[in-house]
């Protein structure tokens, strides 16, 4: 069982106020409802039923949600965009006859009838004017519990508010500070990091320091070894060729004067000692010419072995030009 009591102001009686109770079963006024009117004194009572219900909304043309929804904002909330207007007749109606109770919707400057309902008098107007004190009394303590409730609740959402807060506030600290300290930490290994790349640049730059110097120096010697090869080449290919006759005669002289100046008591002795350079001549002789050896080498070995085939030359005719007088 709902129940819902407003007031309602008849039109034909504007300073006059009545209370009316709306009571009603199941979800909604579709399935019919009770109405009870009074003014403190009198009181009225009627009932509607699922089938008038359903009349009036064909006669207006309209769905039963939506006609429900109409009359039951008309007969039990207070007046909102729409306002709604109330007739009563007889008016003034008299004690103990029954009056009919029209509702209207006025939109827009046009109103139009939603129902109405046939009232009977009440015989003990007192007993109903006392049970819709007793509903509105219930319906306050009920009100005021509610909002009691509400409050409370309010007061819980607060403090769980307060307290959130100043969890988010200690938790914004702490994230702050450890950002801060993660920050210097972060700081310190970046400036290890540098540091490692700052002295791994410097090696790198003196590895390749060392090397470009090392590559000048392997070249700077590799031209010393060229120009003393080619300033040997030079010495040795200028006494390579036939001495002259004259010379050859002149440089046998003074070895063999310079031999006999200078020749001890051991030389006797020496004298018989063999000679071993027309073997030696004999074995070069089989091996072949040393241009042939030389040919196959690389240039630079090429060079140092003629050199030192023509020095090993040199000494052989000198040798030669030596002993030739004391073999005459």
């Amino acid at each position: 069982m709902h129940e819902s009591v407003r007031e309602v102001h008849v039109s034909s009686e504007p300073d006059s106020s009545y209370f009316l109770r709306l009571t009603w079963k199941g979800r909604g006024l579709a399935s019919g409802f009770q109405l009870l009117l009074t003014d403190g004194q009198d009181a009225w009572r009627g009932d509607v039923s699922e089938a008038a219900v359903c009349e009036e909304a064909e006669e207006l043309e309209m769905q039963t949600e939506r006609y429900v929804d109409d009359l039951q904002r008309a007969l039990s909330e207070p007046d909102g965009s729409a306002s709604y207007s109330f007739t009563l007749t007889p008016s003034p109606p008299g004690r103990g006859a029954a009056v009919t109770l029209g509702y209207e919707k006025v939109q827009k400057d046009i109103s139009f009838r939603l129902g109405s309902v046939v009232l009977e008098a009440v015989p003990e107007p007192a007993e109903a004017v006392r049970e819709l004190l007793i509903h509105s009394l219930q319906r306050g303590d009920s009100l005021q519990q509610h909002n009691q409730n509400l409050e409370e609740q309010n007061q819980r959402l607060r403090a769980e508010q307060q307290r959130i807060t100043a969890q988010l506030k200690r938790y914004a600290r702490g994230k702050e500070t450890l950002e801060a300290e993660l920050f210097s930490r972060f700081v310190v290994v970046l400036n290890e990091k540098k540091a490692k790349i700052r002295s791994l640049q410097q090696d790198v730059t003196h590895l390749q320091e060392a090397r470009s110097s090392a590559g000048q120096k392997q070249k700077k010697d590799s031209v010393r070894s060229e120009q003393t090869a080619a300033q040997e080449d030079d010495e040795y290919g200028g006494s390579t060729d036939e001495e002259p006759e004259e010379e050859q005669s002149t440089s046998a002289s003074t070895s063999s004067t310079q031999e006999r100046s200078t020749a001890s008591p051991l030389d006797d002795s020496l004298k018989d000692i063999t000679d071993v350079a027309p073997c030696r001549k004999r074995r070069f002789r089989h091996l072949g010419r040393p241009d042939t050896v030389v040919k196959r080498a690389s240039p630079q070995s090429s060079h140092r072995l003629r050199s030192s085939a023509g020095s090993v030359e040199r000494r052989r005719r000198r040798r030669r030009r030596r002993r030739s007088p004391e073999r005459v």
